[in-house]
Parts: C-alpha cells; sequence; structure tokens
C-alpha cells in the first residue's frame, strides 16, 4: 500500500502542477482580452467582443483542460493539499509574463515568489493532509453549500458598488469561495464518475452542481478579471480559495490535519509566508499585461 500512496501522491502533485499551469494561461489570455474594450459597455456587448477574441476563446480551451487536470488531482488526494497547490499558478504567470509577453519583471517579485513557494511547502509538510475517498451523503452537503452560496452572493451584491479596485477585490473574494465549492462537485462528480460510470453519474446531482458552479465561478472570475486590476483580484482568489477548501475539505470530507501545536503553528506560519508571498508577488508584477521595453 505505502508504494501505491507514493503513487497517487505523484500523480496528484502532477495533475495540480498542469492545473496551475493551464489556469495561468486562462488567467493571462483572458485578462489581456477583456481589459482590450475600456469603454465598459453592457454585458451583452461585452460578451460579443469577447467571442470575437481569439485569445479569449483560447484562455477557455486552458480552463476546460484546467477542469479536467484538477478533477484527476482532486480524485488521488485530498482537497486541503490540492486547492493550495493551486497557488503554482501565479509562479506561472509571472514566468508568462517574463518570457511570452516579455515584460521586465522586478527583483522583488521573484523573491516573493520564492517566499511563496517554500511557505506552501511548509504549509503542506507541517499540516500533511489526508483524507477518505468516500462520497459524503447528500444531507451532508446542505448547510455548507446553503452557508457558502450565500457568502458568494453577498460578495457579489456589493461588488456592484465603488472603485474598480474595491469591485475587483469582492468579485474575486466571491470567485475563491466559488471555485473551493467547485472543487468539492468536481471531487465528487470525479468519485461518482469512478464508482457508477458516465451513466450513471448523469443520475446524481454532482454533475449538475458541478456544472451550475462552473457557470457561477466562471461569472465571477470574468467580472474580477473585467472590472478591475489584475494584481487586485488575483490575490484575493489564490488565498481565499485553499482557505475556504479546506474548511470545506475538514468539514465535508473528514479530512484531517496533523495534530499537535507544533504541527499546526509550522503549517499556521507557511500558510501566512504563503499569503505575505502571494500579496507581495502580485503587487510588485508589472501593473499591465503590456510588453515593456525595458527591465526593471
Amino acid at each position: 500500500m505505502p508504494g501505491v500512496m507514493t503513487l497517487n501522491q505523484s500523480l496528484a502533485i502532477l495533475f495540480a502542477v498542469l492545473t496551475a499551469l493551464t489556469n495561468a494561461i486562462a488567467v493571462t489570455t483572458q485578462h489581456i482580452a477583456s481589459t482590450r474594450k475600456q469603454d465598459h459597455a453592457s454585458n451583452w456587448r461585452l460578451i460579443v467582443f469577447l467571442f470575437r477574441q481569439p485569445l479569449w476563446l483560447l484562455g477557455w480551451v486552458a480552463l476546460f483542460g484546467s477542469l479536467i487536470f484538477q478533477a484527476l488531482a482532486l480524485h488521488f488526494a485530498p482537497m486541503s493539499e490540492i486547492q493550495p497547490l493551486l497557488v503554482v499558478e501565479l509562479i506561472v504567470v509571472l514566468l508568462l509574463r517574463r518570457f511570452w509577453i516579455h515584460q521586465g519583471v522586478r527583483r522583488l517579485a521573484w523573491i516573493s515568489a520564492g517566499v511563496t513557494v517554500i511557505g506552501l511547502a511548509l504549509f503542506l509538510l507541517a499540516s500533511s493532509p489526508s483524507g477518505h475517498a468516500n462520497v459524503p451523503k447528500t444531507a451532508h452537503w446542505i448547510i455548507p453549500v446553503v452557508v457558502f452560496l450565500s457568502v458568494t452572493i453577498v460578495l457579489v451584491g456589493v461588488a456592484q458598488s465603488g472603485s474598480p479596485s474595491r469591485r475587483a477585490s469582492f468579485f474575486a473574494a466571491a470567485t475563491g469561495v466559488t471555485w473551493a465549492l467547485e472543487a468539492t462537485f468536481i471531487k465528487a462528480t470525479t468519485d461518482t464518475i469512478s464508482s457508477s460510470g458516465f451513466v450513471g453519474a448523469m443520475t446524481r446531482w454532482p454533475l449538475y452542481a458541478f456544472i451550475v458552479g462552473g457557470i457561477l465561478g466562471l461569472f465571477c472570475e470574468q467580472a474580477a478579471l473585467h472590472v478591475g486590476p489584475l494584481k487586485v483580484s488575483q490575490p484575493f482568489i489564490v488565498i481565499v480559495d485553499p482557505v475556504v477548501s479546506v474548511v470545506l475539505g475538514v468539514w465535508l470530507y473528514g479530512e484531517k490535519l496533523a495534530g499537535g501545536l507544533a504541527h499546526l503553528g509550522l503549517a499556521g506560519v507557511g500558510f501566512a509566508a504563503m499569503c505575505v508571498g502571494v500579496v507581495a508577488l502580485t503587487q510588485s508584477a508589472p501593473s499591465t499585461m503590456r510588453a515593456e521595453t525595458h527591465r526593471l
């Protein structure tokens, strides 16, 4: 069994990294495409405009790939391990900025990326997330879904007014909550397909919750990317998602973190360092997605 567990963990890490890679491509391409239209026209005109943008459509292909990779990762490992790993997306975005868009990247951004990775590694090593593969009974989902869906609705409501940065932050926080909830639906759908096949999954609710949750998450994310700067929306999405995911993993799936004050203390320090790194990275990264002719 130890060999099987090692294989599962290796596959989970591989698919989580691929999820982060495709997410980074999706965020980068769709942010560039969505900010090309600066007049903030009506939602319908914006949608028509975006569908005419090949770069935005490429982002959709990347998003589809990220869903597949995330489903595979969640099948092999607990949410409390996979969702924090997705913070690697920020480092990938930084690499895309430097080597694809040819932007100058400040040294502070690279240092912040290093702090983020070290904090993430410390959190995962100290907390050692573990969990069960069984899908929770339907009744167990009601309260968590109602709680976090209500939080999302409130955040979206608050995001309807204010400065671009304020609106982007609340839409991004709603996105983080929604993507964490969506991860539970992805995991449930994948496990249902594994046990009952695709036909059986069509008769169960997780598949349809996954579709609805995905639509809601995409709405929140597109709004966050369009209404304000990426350096505001991205840290909220990246930080809120793993926090809510750990809560949902423990609440729904009975996942466990390593006990003892020493382990929990180190995990807390690691997570805090990761959050500091994320904020510093997003603030020190280039403010736009336009290529620059100089290095900082």
